[in-house]
């Protein structure tokens, strides 16, 4: 109760300040008309000036159905706003002198590699606190084939193709974060979730902020997670466990304590005095380590350019302000955290709504005012914006379906392309066919495959209410069939900057009855060579070729088989105008080969 009456007296204090501060002047209703025009369940906005929270506030709903406020002190998820957490802990590393960022990430650990001898030679720490790997993102592998294992999530990295040499362009990837957090891990005894614990929340008074949904989930004053649907609905979302990655993206805070963490950063490293980071760490880490973008000047915003990246943050000019900021998105949760270390003024946003522009929108317009700049209309080019972005949207959809190959149907029956598909760099998925429709089981996800032409199907998300057809996106699965004509990998389009990743196919085996499987027993003879197939237990069936082991058979479709110890043999069995078993088809790399049955 203590907890409550104190979190209520600071943000009543905050916002008699905000109505002292002339800058602030009626700058609720601005922020207001943000959550509308972004139809927002909600979001907590806390500006920060030096050492002081000069203004905290929530808008909107935490609990939009039941209509519950969100304050200041309401959680939220922060995503990727994580990050400069986790580099910040190799920064107190350097200085108790436990790592140096110019070494090998593989010096700490040691099973790392990447996927060739030249990124595992020469990329250091520092490329993985800048994203300048030449790793793309391959996000797809962690969000689809999640793992709460740091370590063989981390394995699968060896596997990930780059799309360009290491520091010759910045492009994100989460899993270098990882990579990052596992080294914390390594030097320290201690996992990353009790070194956040440790080393910031403790020290900063972050006393509700936690890095686990479980615990998150215990909280009072916590929020749901929403997505605003192409109709316009405000929709709940399932909390997305990213516990996996968690040096990535896991923090969950408020605006009020996440307001501590920026006075660090605004101070020099210090907190109260106390000195959380070391200053030249502060300074390195909010420097230009690789250009993003040219992010030339905009005609109607020609005072807001230039992108780059330090350690964990992003780096710009915004008329004339040097800004440190860095966003965050997870299911349901956008986040923006931002600082202006020459105007010693940080803004944190953080919102209910998945990929909203509510956090930028909230950031610049009260930085408009906060340095006394000429004010963007921030909502009416929102609008304008967001208008485009339709139209964009429609017209893709138009060139889509004109690109869509008519009157083209699947090479195979719909049953030879279930199946178990791996990737090492990525998971494993299984397609399974239900009911005359294909359907794709991510281990967190289910789609449903629509053919598109040939042998490509488009994906479509399967939720509790049925098929979303409005998920329609440029997914696409592309079956490809190996020199014996069956379906052995699918190519999907789920890294942009690379070809289609393939994945391999072992096909699925089937029940089939003793009495099915004594309709194939008998002799075959093709030449000179007969082929015996027999039962062993009553439940498997077996294929001896002459000077050759025995090879058990398993069943993948009706009359079909491949070898259990050789995926690409496989044999068929061919019925007679009566049904009756006639010969059989051993399929091979080399060939295919009929052999009659002789008895």
């Amino acid at each position: 109760m203590k907890k409550a009456l104190l979190g209520l007296l600071l943000c009543t204090t905050v916002q008699l300040v905000a109505q002292q501060d002339k800058r602030l002047k009626n700058i609720d209703k601005q922020l207001t008309e943000i959550l509308q025009e972004t139809q927002a369940a909600g979001f907590a906005v806390a500006v920060v000036e030096k050492n002081n929270i000069i203004y905290a506030k929530g808008f909107g709903y935490k609990d939009y159905e039941n209509k519950v406020p969100a304050n200041a002190n309401t959680l939220f998820a922060i995503g990727s706003s994580t990050k400069a957490f986790t580099s910040a802990l190799l920064g107190q590393l350097r200085k108790e002198e436990k790592i140096d960022f110019n070494d090998s990430p593989i010096k700490y650990l040691p099973s790392l590699r990447f996927y060739n001898d030249d990124m595992n030679n020469n990329i250091n720490i520092k490329d993985l606190m800048s994203h300048r790997t030449g790793l793309p993102r391959h996000d797809f592998s962690w969000y689809f084939f999640p793992n709460q294992d740091k370590d063989s999530l981390l394995q699968r990295v060896a596997y990930q193709e780059p799309f360009t040499g290491i520091r010759e362009q910045w492009h994100y990837n989460n899993f270098m974060f990882l990579a990052q957090g596992q080294i914390t891990a390594k030097i320290t005894g201690e996992s990353w979730e009790d070194n956040i614990r440790t080393r910031f929340f403790k020290p900063l008074a972050m006393q509700q902020s936690t890095v686990e949904l479980d615990e998150f989930l215990t909280r009072e004053n916590r929020s749901f997670g929403y997505t605003l649907t192409e109709e316009e609905t405000i929709e709940k979302m399932d909390y997305y466990d990213i516990s996996g990655m968690s040096p990535a993206g896991s923090i969950y805070s408020n605006v009020n304590e996440m307001s501590n963490w920026l006075k660090v950063w605004i101070n020099g490293g210090k907190f109260n005095g106390t000195e959380i980071l070391p200053e030249n760490f502060i300074n390195e880490a909010i420097s230009s380590h690789m250009i993003i973008g040219a992010a030339l000047p905009d005609k109607k915003i020609p005072d807001a350019h230039f992108s780059t990246y330090g350690y964990g943050w992003m780096l710009s000019s915004y008329k004339g302000h040097y800004r440190v900021e860095h966003g965050g998105n997870i299911d349901g949760f956008s986040a923006n955290v931002a600082f202006f270390p020459s105007d010693s003024i940080g803004i944190v946003v953080l919102s209910n709504q998945n990929g909203s522009a509510v956090p930028n929108l909230v950031r610049n317009t009260l930085a408009d005012r906060l340095l006394k700049v000429k004010p963007t209309a921030w909502v009416a080019k929102f609008r304008e914006e967001k208008a485009k972005s339709k139209q964009a949207t429609a017209d893709a959809k138009k060139l889509q379906s004109a690109t869509k190959r008519p009157n083209t149907k699947p090479s195979h029956g719909l049953h030879e392309y279930i199946g178990s598909y791996h990737h090492k760099g990525y998971g494993r998925f299984t397609i399974d066919l239900v009911n005359d429709s294909l359907l794709v089981n991510f281990p967190l996800k289910k789609l449903f495959l629509r053919h598109l032409h040939y042998d490509v199907f488009e994906p479509f998300e399967y939720t509790k209410k049925g098929i979303d057809t409005t998920s329609k996106g440029p997914l696409r699965f592309n079956f490809m069939t190996n020199t014996s004509g069956d379906i052995d990998h699918v190519a999907i389009n789920i890294e942009p900057l690379l070809s289609p990743i393939s994945f391999e196919r072992k096909a699925t085996s089937i029940e089939v009855d003793l009495s099915t499987l004594q309709r194939y027993v008998g002799k075959y003879k093709i030449a000179t060579t007969t082929i015996t197939i027999y039962i062993k237990d009553d439940k498997t069936l077996y294929a001896l070729v002459p000077g050759q082991p025995d090879y058990e058979l398993v069943p993948t479709a009706p009359n079909k088989f491949t070898f259990k110890i050789m995926n690409e043999f496989k044999v068929a069995f061919v019925e007679n105008a009566n049904h009756e078993v006639e010969a059989l088809k051993m399929i091979q790399p080399n060939g295919t080969f009929r052999a009659d049955k002789i008895e």
